[in-house]
């Protein structure tokens, strides 16, 4: 039969602060860029639309880190 314990441990406080993560570069943070809208035969620029940042797929936050 195994001994039975009678006192136990504190528990340990760790007091972490929180890391903010760094923005991504191409979006700057906001997890869209912008994309030139092109139109017609010779395909000319005629506006740009929001586009989902291939690099942080929206998040906004920088992948490397």
């Amino acid at each position: 039969m195994a001994t039975t314990r009678t006192t136990t441990k504190p528990p340990k406080k760790t007091t972490t602060v929180p890391v903010e993560p760094a923005p991504c570069q191409p979006c700057g943070g906001s997890g869209n860029v912008p994309v030139t809208v092109r139109v017609g035969r010779k395909r000319h620029p005629v506006g740009q639309q929001d586009g989902l940042c291939l690099n942080c797929l929206g998040e906004g936050t920088d992948p490397t880190t």
